[in-house]
C-alpha cells in the first residue's frame, strides 16, 4: 500500500505578531482584546484579502498568512503598517497596539489547512527580529521584490535565529515614517514584555587596527551565545552597532533601543597578550550588575572568543536573573504577572529552607493560574517537590509528585527553546519519577540549545553521578562551576562533585566535597548523607553517627526503606554504597 504524498508547494509566509503582548493583557485584558479584533475586522484581514493572501491561523497575539506572490506578501505588509503607525498617532504610548512582522518565500507542507516547514520557520524568526511597527524580510523576499516595489530596505546582514542551521540575511523595509516616529520627541522606546539587553561594540584601545574584527566578532560571539536565553529580548547586532564608534551614554542607548540592560567591555593589549572586559549595567539605575575580565594569548584568537563568550554569558544569566528578581520583590502585589510570580517562586526557592520551597509552590501555581501554558512556571513546582524530597520537608503525597510530574511532562512537550526549563523538568521526571534515559536526553537537548547553560550541566552531572560514571560527573559539574562561579545552586555542585567521589569509592574526597557544600548550605541534607556513608566506609563509625544525628534532626522520618524507596533511580553499586554506609551508621531500617 503507498504511502500518501506529502502536498508542497512554494509561498509567500507572513507572520505577525503584536510588540508586548503580555504587558498590554496584564495592564488591560479587556481592552486589549477588544483593541485587537477591531484591529483585524477593520484593517488586517481585509488587507490581507485585497492581496490575495489566506489566513493560515490566528493566535492570541498574532496570525501567520500565506500568499502566492511575495509582493502581495510584502504591499499588504506594509499598507497595514503603515495604517497602523497612522492610528496610534492620536493614542497614548502605552495601550497601542503594534504589530511586529516577518516575510520569507519557500517551501512548505501544507496538511489539514495549516503549513508546516522551515519555511514558515523563518518567517517567525524574522519577525521576531523586527522592530515594533517593522517589518523583516529575508534575502530569498527581498531579492523578488527589490526592484519591483517603491521601497527602500535596510541590510541587516547575517542573522543566527534559533532552530535554523545557517544564519538568514535579513532585510529591514524602511518605510519613512516609523513606529518610533510616532512618539514624542527624546521619548523612550517601550521596553519589551520580558527583560531585555544590548551588546554594545566594545571599544578597542589595542592600538592595532587590525585587531578590529577580534573585537567586532567577539561582541558577535557574545551577543549570539546570549540571544540563546529565551527570557530575554537581545537587540540584534546591526542595531547595537550604530555605536561604534561614538561615546556612549547608557541611558541614551536604553531609550533608542528599549532595552534595561547594556552590557559593554574594552579590549587591551601587551606584546602577545590579551586582556578583555566587561561590564552590565541596569540602565534604570546606573549601578553595575555584574564585571569581569579575561586574560589570554593571541596566538588563538577564535579559542579566546569562544572562552569570553561562554564564560561570559554564564556569569550573566544569573546576574540579571538576580536583578529580574530585585525588580519583581518591588512591584506592587495587584500587578504582578505569571512572569513576576515566577520570579517570587526562584526567589523562594533558593533560599532552600522548608518554608521557601513551600512558598515557591504557591507562588508557582498563581503563575499557572494566571498563564496555564507559562512553562517555566510548571518546570519550578517541579523542581520544588523534587528538593522537597531530597531534603524531608513536608510529607509529599502521591498527588503532590503525580501533579509534579504532569507539569513537568507538560512542559517538556512544550517547550522547543528555553534550556533551564528543559533542564527542570528532566530533572523533576529523572528524581520523582525514576525516567533516566527520557531525563538524560532532555538535558542533552538543553545543552545543544544553549551550551552554557549552567544549571544543565549541573544535571547532567547528577544524572551521570547517580549511573556511576563519576569522571563524567566531576566534569560536568566543573563546567557548571567554571560558567557560574557565583551561582545560587553552587552548593549543588560541591555536592554532586562529592557524591561522583564517593561513587568512585574516594571516601576522603568525598568528605572534603560533602563539606564544601555545607559550608555554603549548611542545611543541606544530601551532602549530609554522603559524609555519613563516606565515614561509614572509612570505618569511622563515631563521625558517622554525629553527621547521620545532625540529618536526622532536618529529616527525622528518614529510614534506610524510605531512603531505598526514594533513590531507586541510582545504579545499583551507587545504592549499595550509600545504603551499607547509612546501616553502619545505624539508620533505622524502617
Amino acid at each position: 500500500m503507498s504511502e500518501a504524498r506529502v502536498e508542497r508547494r512554494l509561498a509567500a509566509i507572513l507572520a505577525v505578531d503584536v510588540a508586548g503582548y503580555s504587558r498590554l493583557m496584564g495592564e488591560d485584558e479587556e481592552g486589549t482584546l477588544a483593541a485587537l479584533r477591531a484591529v483585524r475586522r477593520e484593517l488586517a484581514d481585509p488587507k490581507i484579502a485585497e492581496h490575495r493572501g489566506r489566513i493560515v491561523k490566528t493566535t492570541g497575539d498574532g496570525l501567520l498568512a500565506e500568499f502566492a506572490s511575495v509582493v502581495d506578501a510584502v504591499r499588504c505588509a506594509v499598507e497595514v503598517q503603515r495604517e497602523m503607525i497612522a492610528r496610534n498617532a492620536a493614542i497614548p504610548e502605552q495601550p497601542r497596539i503594534e504589530f511586529r512582522m516577518g516575510i520569507n518565500v519557500g517551501d512548505i507542507i501544507i496538511e489539514d489547512g495549516d503549513i508546516f516547514g522551515d519555511g514558515v520557520n523563518i518567517a517567525a524568526r524574522l519577525e521576531a527580529l523586527a522592530e515594533p511597527g517593522g517589518i523583516c524580510l529575508s534575502a530569498a523576499a527581498h531579492e523578488q521584490v527589490r526592484d519591483r516595489l517603491d521601497l527602500a530596505f535596510d541590510d541587516l546582514g547575517e542573522q543566527q535565529v534559533k532552530n535554523i542551521a545557517r544564519p538568514v540575511r535579513t532585510y529591514a523595509v524602511a518605510l519613512g515614517i516609523s513606529s518610533r516616529a510616532t512618539l514624542p520627541a527624546g521619548a523612550p522606546l517601550p521596553l519589551p514584555d520580558k527583560p531585555s539587553l544590548a551588546v554594545l561594540p566594545f571599544q578597542n584601545t589595542t592600538g592595532d587596527a587590525e585587531q578590529e574584527y577580534f573585537v567586532d566578532g567577539m561582541v558577535e560571539e557574545i551577543t549570539t551565545a546570549i540571544a540563546r536565553l529565551p527570557w530575554l529580548f537581545v537587540i540584534a547586532r546591526n542595531s547595537a552597532f550604530i555605536y561604534k564608534g561614538k561615546p556612549v551614554d547608557v541611558k541614551q542607548v536604553a531609550q533608542e533601543l528599549g532595552v534595561r540592560y547594556v552590557l559593554e567591555g574594552s579590549v587591551r593589549k601587551a606584546g602577545n597578550r590579551v586582556r578583555i572586559a566587561g561590564q552590565l549595567i541596569d540602565t534604570t539605575t546606573g549601578a553595575h550588575i555584574w564585571a569581569d575580565r579575561f586574560d589570554g594569548a593571541l596566538d588563538d584568537i577564535f579559542e579566546l572568543q569562544d572562552q569570553v563568550a561562554s564564560s561570559g554569558a554564564g556569569a550573566i544569566e544569573p546576574k540579571l536573573r538576580q536583578s529580574e528578581i530585585e525588580r519583581a520583590s518591588r512591584k506592587p502585589t495587584a500587578n504582578l504577572t505569571a512572569y513576576d510570580l515566577y520570579l517570587r517562586a526562584l526567589a523562594q526557592s533558593y533560599r532552600y529552607t522548608e518554608e521557601g520551597l513551600a512558598e515557591a509552590v504557591v507562588l508557582a501555581r498563581q503563575a499557572l493560574a494566571t498563564d496555564p501554558s507559562y512553562t517555566p512556571a510548571a518546570a519550578v513546582v517541579g523542581l520544588c517537590r523534587g528538593l522537597q524530597r531530597v531534603q524531608g520537608w513536608g510529607a509529599l503525597s502521591d498527588e503532590d509528585v503525580a501533579e509534579a510530574c504532569r507539569l513537568a511532562r507538560q512542559a517538556l512537550e512544550a517547550e522547543r527553546d528555553d534550556a533551564e526549563t528543559i533542564w527542570q523538568t528532566a530533572w523533576t521526571l529523572f528524581r520523582l519519577a525514576g525516567e533516566v534515559a527520557m531525563a538524560a536526553a532532555a538535558v542533552d537537548r538543553a545543552l545543544a540549545l544553549n551550551p552554557n547553560a549552567a544549571h544543565a550541566w549541573l544535571a547532567r552531572g547528577h544524572i551521570h553521578a547517580s549511573r556511576n560514571q563519576p569522571e563524567a560527573a566531576i566534569e560536568a559539574c566543573e563546567r557548571a562551576r567554571r560558567l557560574s562561579p557565583f551561582d545560587p545552586y553552587t552548593f549543588l555542585c560541591a555536592h554532586i562533585i562529592g557524591f561522583a567521589h564517593l561513587a568512585a569509592r574516594r571516601f576522603e574526597k568525598a568528605i572534603e566535597w560533602a563539606d564544601h557544600a555545607l559550608h555554603e548550605q549548611p542545611r543541606m541534607v544530601a551532602a549530609m548523607r554522603s559524609k555519613v556513608a563516606a565515614n561509614a566506609h572509612l570505618g569511622r563509625l563515631d563521625e558517622a553517627r554525629a553527621e547521620l544525628s545532625r540529618v536526622l534532626a532536618i529529616d527525622p522520618k528518614l529510614t534506610t526503606a524510605g531512603y531505598c524507596y526514594y533513590t531507586d533511580f541510582e545504579a545499583p553499586e551507587v545504592h549499595e554504597l550509600f545504603v551499607t554506609g547509612l546501616r553502619l551508621a545505624g539508620l533505622p531500617e524502617e
